[in-house]
């Protein structure tokens, strides 16, 4: 028997999206109220698993009657409150902060990117080619994952993972300031020798690539990943007896990399290392 959380019903908010008038249950963001909507609103820093952090700005709205742009992936709808996503002020300002990412970082492995650059007539190549970049070396100090921190916008979400939202490990953190500040373990250190438990839950919530299976980042440099050919099959690790749910991606027979259901009642989309990592066995033909 599988156990169904049930929840009391939400009261209706009602108020109006782009002309239209939304009703969204209590507590909604105006983003969940847009999915709802079918208005599609970019978004990099927000996951259905974490508390948003308002980092990365590209999913900006104009509420009436407010003094700046309010993030839609946190601000609550309220009712009669009358939200704009398509103004000229809005588009403008995902359109700079797009241009500013893409400026600065590799965003060639961050979904949707290229389409929203294209969408929003972004151009990051307005800067010159004296525009700064993190231009950092991947870090490969292990064998099960890889960090290309050149690819990182700092959206805290593996920050977030690692911390007290749910692993409470607190491996990592943001060092320094400014252009300067790095996603980093204490004292740098590799991260064999950091606090890191290697359950893997950083790469599951990092919304550009900047932190990747040894797996995928291999086969990506060798031009061999191709993820439209990988069949996902979800199961139940064989590990121990909590009962997480695993999914299998799976690339010409070999399992090359292993998320988990971010709906998932037991998971919510987390593991520890033997369900993250742990598959080398099943293919071992030796």
């Amino acid at each position: 028997m599988t156990a169904v959380p049930l929840q009391p019903p939400r009261r209706l908010v009602s108020f109006t999206l782009d002309g239209e008038e939304t009703r969204v249950p209590e507590g909604s963001t105006i983003l969940d109220a847009c999915r709802s909507a079918g208005t599609d609103i970019p978004t990099l820093c927000q996951g259905d698993t974490l508390t948003p952090k308002n980092a990365c700005r590209v999913c900006v709205v104009e509420v009436e009657g407010a003094r700046t742009l309010a993030p839609a992936c946190s601000r609550r709808a309220e009712p009669g409150m009358t939200v704009r996503t398509d103004t000229e002020r809005a588009t403008h300002s995902r359109k700079v902060v797009l241009e500013l990412l893409a400026s600065s970082t590799d965003l060639s492995t961050t979904p949707r990117a290229a389409e929203w650059i294209k969408e929003y007539e972004a151009k990051p190549d307005r800067f010159g080619a004296d525009a700064a970049r993190v231009a950092e070396q991947p870090r490969i100090d292990n064998d099960l994952y890889v960090r290309d921190y050149d690819k990182c916008i700092l959206c805290y979400k593996c920050v977030d993972a690692c911390g007290d939202q749910w692993q409470n490990t607190f491996a990592i953190a943001v060092a320094g300031r400014g252009f300067d500040a790095r996603i980093s373990t204490e004292y740098d250190a590799p991260l064999p020798d950091s606090a890191c438990v290697f359950c893997g839950n950083c790469i599951e919530v990092c919304p550009t690539g900047a932190l990747s299976f040894s797996t995928e980042f291999g086969m990506r440099a060798a031009g061999t990943w191709d993820e439209p050919a990988q069949t996902q099959t979800t199961t139940v690790c064989a590990y121990c007896g909590v009962g997480c749910n695993v999914t299998l991606h799976v690339q010409d027979n070999e399992i090359v990399k292993v998320t988990s259901p971010h709906d998932n009642p037991v998971t919510h989309g987390n593991l520890c290392i033997k369900g993250r990592f742990g598959f080398q066995h099943v293919q071992n033909r030796d």
